[in-house]
């Protein structure tokens, strides 16, 4: 991994100032496109633009991929449509469709019109049609396709010609006569069986696949499970329609859990630590403000407990307890939950099995609990009965509901197809919160009034 340290970031801008393109075409011929993208963003927009023209057409595609979506943007925002549909030529059909995404339907159409490619540009317009969180919307449509009833000479011939347009050889698929995907032909087989008669009595027959509008999450699992580098994507017929790669699901996936931990920290939109103060304050203002208003709510209860605070002021030292046992009680389970959907290993289907199971949990951690507070009551308060058996009995109340909130919400979530991880976040600890206040008032003013405390 290259270190751009400012010396160096400074030798770049005065040969960029300078306008000497011999040497800076020098500096940057050695560089990966990873590292070229990564210079790119320590310097200023007009920089990065005079050091991408001096790319080759190759690298420039490359280096464009290898951006985030907002440097892309910005990069590209100032290029006409020509010279972006040059840049689509050198991409694969996956990566194109991404980067064409990004722009509105009037810029998609200009650019698409300009690509000399007019099979790549059917391509694209094909997998635009499909939902970018689908199989469809991530697959590639580069990949070596064979005949079953090729012979090895002839699929050897053909391989070659259509390796000539893949940058990289995963698996080579075996289609029948109808397009539909057969089976996958190891390439240690053209050196153990190099007189076969046909493909199909060599290949391996029924490779996992996945159809084109599976979601990404389940993509993610099916490589995970089967230990995969590339997957076929077919529709619904089996016929073979492209391939997802390994690289295309990490990625995906990567993006999938930053979205999901800010969502679950309480930032309302995807941001980064270099995006502007604005638009990181407009990620985060909505749940701070949510936050004070169940404050509010929160102080309007205690209002209605002040006398009985008056009275036994000891109440109010175990508050902070309540919330935040509450809280930490919600925010793990809801966490187990939203885990084993994401990793599969937990189906929305066993909503009550999970439920039963999550009961069992709060009983036990909802007894220890409540069980340590009773002994410290006991020996810090041992004549006032009526607050022990309140902060004991209210938390034992707390944490079982605090538990089955945790479960039920991303469970509800999951199946209104809203995403879990809201659950994870302040969501949950403000419920808990609020809901832990409400038992304790209750509980505590009922056990004051059976004792015959005044409040």
């Amino acid at each position: 991994m290259k270190e751009y340290t400012p010396e160096y970031l400074e030798h770049i801008r005065q040969i960029i100032h300078s306008d000497d393109k011999e040497q800076a075409i020098k500096e940057l011929e050695d560089l990966h496109p990873a590292d070229i993208a990564e210079l790119y963003q320590n310097l200023e927009l007009d920089e990065a633009e005079y050091l991408y023209r001096l790319l080759d057409d190759d690298t420039a595609a490359d280096v464009l991929m290898e951006l985030d979506e907002d440097d892309r943007l910005k990069l590209i925002s100032d290029m006409p449509a020509e010279e972006i549909a040059k840049q689509i030529d050198h991409l694969d059909t996956d990566d194109a469709v991404d980067l064409i995404q990004q722009l509105d339907v009037d810029e998609r159409e200009e650019i698409l019109s300009h690509i000399d490619d007019v099979e790549q540009a059917g391509d694209i317009i094909d997998l635009l049609k499909y939902d970018e969180d689908t199989a469809g919307g991530l697959m590639g449509t580069e990949m070596i396709v064979v005949n079953e009833n090729w012979s090895m000479p002839e699929c050897i011939k053909e391989m070659r010609m259509q390796a000539e347009e893949v940058d990289e050889i995963y698996y080579i698929y075996v289609v029948d006569n109808d397009y539909k995907l057969r089976g996958i032909f190891p390439l240690k087989k053209m050196i153990s069986h190099p007189s076969v008669s046909k493909i199909k009595h060599v290949m391996e027959i029924d490779p996992v696949s996945v159809k084109a509008d599976t979601p990404i999450d389940d993509v993610a699992l099916d490589f995970e499970k089967y230990d995969l580098v590339a997957m076929p994507v077919v529709d619904s017929i089996g016929r073979l329609l492209g391939q997802i790669t390994v690289d295309d699901v990490m990625d995906r996936v990567r993006e999938s859990s930053e979205r999901d931990y800010q969502l679950a920290s309480g930032i309302s939109s995807d941001v980064d630590a270099d995006d502007s103060i604005l638009a990181q304050t407009k990620a985060r203002i909505p749940w701070l403000l949510i936050g004070i208003v169940s404050g509010i709510l929160a102080s309007l209860i205690l209002t209605g407990f002040e006398a009985q605070l008056q009275a036994v002021t000891a109440l109010a030292l175990f508050i902070p307890i309540i919330g935040g046992t509450g809280g930490n009680v919600g925010v793990q389970a809801s966490a187990i939950v939203v885990q084993g959907l994401a990793n599969g290993s937990l189906d929305v289907k066993e909503f009550s099995k999970q439920l039963g199971k999550e009961v069992l949990i709060g009983l036990l951690n909802a007894t220890i609990i409540s069980g340590v507070i009773l002994v410290y009551n006991i020996i810090v308060y041992p004549s006032d009965l009526a607050v022990t058996l309140s902060v004991a009995v209210s938390l034992f109340i707390v944490v079982m509901f605090a538990s089955l909130l945790g479960t039920i919400v991303p469970l509800t979530l999951e199946k209104m197809k809203i995403n879990p991880a809201l659950a994870t976040g302040p969501f949950i600890q403000i419920s808990n919160d609020l809901l832990g206040l409400i038992i304790y008032v209750g509980i505590s003013t009922w056990f004051l009034q059976l004792f015959g405390v005044n409040g």
